[in-house]
Order: C-alpha cells, then sequence, then structure tokens
C-alpha cells in the first residue's frame, strides 16, 4: 500500500483478505496459540519464525493494526501498546537506561512531563527540558555524552504549541540520537514526521484514530531510518548481544527497519506487558477508516470556532495555529498545510469566575477529561484537573484560572458556536 495516498490507506492498509476470508479485519481474542511440537514454537521463542504464541508479546488483530498506522506514517515497523503512556514510555525507554539522560521540548502533554520529569527519574533517567521556541544554540546545550533521544509533540496537549520538527530532529541527529515525536493530535493524516527527519513516531490512539471514546491505547512506528550499529557504544541494549532473550543483537538480526520494534516487543512488551487488546485494536481500526473524513471536518469546525471567539468581546485571548497572528501559524504553514487539530484553547476575561459560569452554561458540549473526539468536549482545567492548585501555580503551570480547551467535534459548526455563544452570555 506504499504507493497508495493517506485516504486509501486509512481504509485499505493492513490487511488484505485472501480467497474466502473475512473482509473486516478479524478479532483473534485468544490468549494463546496452538503448535504441533515444541521445536516449532522453539524456532519462534528464538526469533527464527514469524508467528504467535501468546497475545501478552502480539497478536495478529494488532498486528494488523499497527500495520496500517506504521503505513500511514511512512515507517517500516509499528507495534500497539494499552495507552498512549505506554507507547511514549516504551518508545524512550527502550533506548534509555539508568544513567542515561534524554532532552524534552518542555511543552508537552502533563502526564507525560510527569513520567518523564518524576517517574523516569526515579529509574535514573534524567531529561533536560527546553522550550520549544529556543535558539538551535540553547537546543544544542542540554545535550550530554550521556544523551539518548530526543522528544516532542507535534502539536502539544493542551498548549497547541508547534513544534519546529526539522530544527529538533537535526539537533537529535547532530549527537547521534533519535528524534522521538507524539502525533496524537494532527495524526498522519495532517502530518507525517518522519518526513520531515523524525525517526520514532508515537501515539494515544483513544484520540481521533479512535475517534469515538471507545478504547483506549497506543502506538509506536519506526522510521526505520535510524543507524543504530553507526552508534553502537550509544545503544548497547540494540547492538550488543540480548542475555535475556537468546544472546541476539537486534541490530545486526533485524537491520534499521526491525530492529527498534522487535526489541520493543520481544523485551519490554515480554516484561511489562502493556498490550493492548484485540477487541480494542478493532474498534481502533473501524476509527482509522473514516480518519481521513473526520480530521477534516475536525480542522473546519476548529477553525471557525477559533474565528469565532477571537472576535467576541468576552474573550480574553485564543490559541490555535490556524488563526494569522498566532504564535505558531508559520510553523503550522509549514508543517500543517492542510490544518492542525480540532483543538481550540481560549482565556475568558473575568477569570476563574466567568470560567465557572461559562462551564455550567454549556449545553451541547460535554465537560470531559476526554479530548479529540468525534462528540464535542470541553474542560476548565482549574476547576477539574488542576482545582488543587492556586490561580499563581495555574499561571506557572502554564493553564491559568480562565483557560479553556475546547475540542471541536464532528457536528455542525454552527451548532458549535450557537452553544458558545449562548454560554458566553451567561457570564
Amino acid at each position: 500500500m506504499s504507493d497508495y495516498k493517506i485516504n486509501t490507506k486509512c481504509v485499505q492498509s493492513g490487511y488484505t483478505p485472501g480467497n474466502g476470508e473475512p473482509r473486516q479485519i478479524p478479532i483473534i481474542q485468544s490468549t494463546t496459540f496452538k503448535y504441533a511440537t515444541s521445536e516449532d514454537m522453539g524456532k519462534l521463542f528464538d526469533l527464527e519464525a514469524e508467528g504467535y504464541f501468546y497475545t501478552r508479546l502480539q497478536n495478529p488483530t494488532n498486528d494488523m493494526v499497527a500495520a496500517k498506522i506504521a503505513d500511514m506514517e511512512g515507517g517500516t515497523a509499528g507495534m500497539l501498546t494499552s495507552s498512549g503512556q505506554a507507547a511514549n514510555f516504551f518508545a524512550l525507554f527502550n533506548v534509555a537506561q539508568c544513567g542515561d539522560h534524554l532532552v524534552s521540548s518542555s511543552s508537552i502533554y502533563g502526564g507525560t512531563f510527569n513520567l518523564i520529569a518524576v517517574t523516569m527519574a526515579k529509574m535514573g533517567i534524567e531529561t533536560t527540558f527546553v522550550s520549544p521556541d529556543c535558539t538551535e544554540e540553547e537546543l544544542d546545550a542540554a545535550f550530554r555524552p550521556n544523551t539518548k533521544a530526543v522528544f516532542g509533540e507535534t502539536i502539544a496537549n493542551p498548549a497547541l504549541t508547534v513544534l519546529d520538527i526539522e530544527k529538533f530532529a537535526k539537533a537529535a541527529h547532530a549527537h547521534g540520537v533519535p528524534m522521538i515525536v507524539d502525533n496524537t493530535f494532527p495524526t498522519p493524516v495532517n502530518c507525517r514526521p518522519i518526513e520531515w527527519g523524525v525517526d520514532i513516531v508515537t501515539h494515544s490512539t483513544t484520540k481521533y484514530m479512535d475517534g469515538h471514546g471507545a478504547g483506549v491505547g497506543g502506538c509506536i512506528v519506526d522510521s526505520g531510518n535510524f543507524d543504530w550499529m553507526a552508534h553502537a557504544d550509544k545503544f548497547p541494549g540494540l547492538c550488543t548481544p540480548d542475555d535475556s532473550y537468546h544472546g541476539i543483537t537486534y541490530a545486526t538480526q533485524f537491520g534499521k527497519e526491525g530492529a527498534f520494534i522487535t526489541k520493543c516487543t520481544a523485551q519490554l512488551m515480554r516484561d511489562f506487558g502493556s498490550i493492548q487488546s484485540p477487541q480494542n485494536a478493532f474498534l481502533l481500526n473501524l476509527g482509522l477508516e473514516s480518519l481521513h473524513v473526520r480530521i477534516k471536518r475536525h480542522c473546519e469546525n476548529g477553525q471557525a470556532v477559533a474565528e469565532f471567539l477571537q472576535s467576541h468581546p468576552k474573550v480574553d485571548y485564543v490559541v490555535y495555529s490556524g488563526l494569522p497572528g498566532d504564535k505558531y501559524y508559520d510553523l503550522a504553514q509549514k508543517y500543517l498545510p492542510n490544518g492542525g487539530c480540532g483543538v481550540v484553547s481560549f482565556g475568558l476575561k473575568g477569570g476563574r469566575e466567568a470560567a465557572s459560569t461559562f462551564m455550567k452554561s454549556l449545553k451541547l458540549a460535554a465537560i470531559e477529561t476526554h479530548v479529540a473526539d468525534a462528540r464535542t468536549c470541553c474542560l476548565n482545567p482549574a476547576s477539574s484537573t488542576h482545582r488543587q492548585l492556586t490561580d499563581q501555580q495555574l499561571i506557572e503551570a502554564g493553564i491559568p484560572a480562565e483557560l479553556i480547551r475546547f475540542s471541536c467535534g464532528i457536528e455542525d459548526a454552527e451548532d458549535l458556536i450557537a452553544d458558545l455563544s449562548q454560554a458566553l452570555d451567561a457570564i
């Protein structure tokens, strides 16, 4: 499917039925698989043959869906995980270990920031966070001899920062490490980071890819471009024998195209078990089949809502990279010419009290912690996810009390604007 356009890949990639086989991807809802002899199964454990023996490592349904996403991103291999958080952890931990160092954009999802800054720090992996707007010199200064990867988000959640992908990828490669990017918000329909130099792409498939709030999941895609053996001293886990898996050296046995995902599966999925269920993978694939249609509507609605809010007298500011004059408008035109996402952030005049009244007055938009759903959802972090923080702490965290995150679904834009208008009138 590599020669087809992204719209066709959304529908067709990952699975081609044979004569008389199911047209839809089958759900292989089985924990284990039967073999005629121990020798047959042994070849699987030795990675000498392809196949399945236990769903904690791999499952046919999952692999078909992962193959579709890899094709959509332009990568060589992919794997599904139980969540986007698991995908980011696996992608980073696959190359870093105790005593190593990471460089990351500071403008990333709060849960991922905590994973990297707190949890992985407890594992002995330090991280230097840099502003996405840093200069090349400031970015270069963040690297250390033990740096193993650079991380960022194409469009940050919820700050909506647009990452200068080429700048960060160039710095990563200058220091001999891979660039890892979370591409959840644009999806490969609107941005394919691999085309801009990224080596590993991650997703929370829970968001636009699933699109219906039906299943939590994540995905990792390898570009197949990073030459691990050229930097063998930095990546012993990939370039020296794995004593926990029959002494296999992943980079030599599976090459640039397959080493990263094979190690991630045989080692990390084996030990952590953060597998996506086959049922969720099936639901994810149903979402992928309409992704190219839905994401266009999300972006159209996001643009319309952002333009309405920008001109409203009770709105203090609007953050949306599709608006001329937005801080990241020029970067969005470069990396996201067809649109970014349907999420709009804005601040209300009147602070916390105005935000509280606005949220109570919404009728169509649902108050949820979710985002990037077919149905419009809305969140005021100060009164929900971050209610334990003071107004000053909220400002320091970049989510002031008046901030509203509005995730436009695929309803009619006029209805969304009417709901916003009546809620703003209530203030």
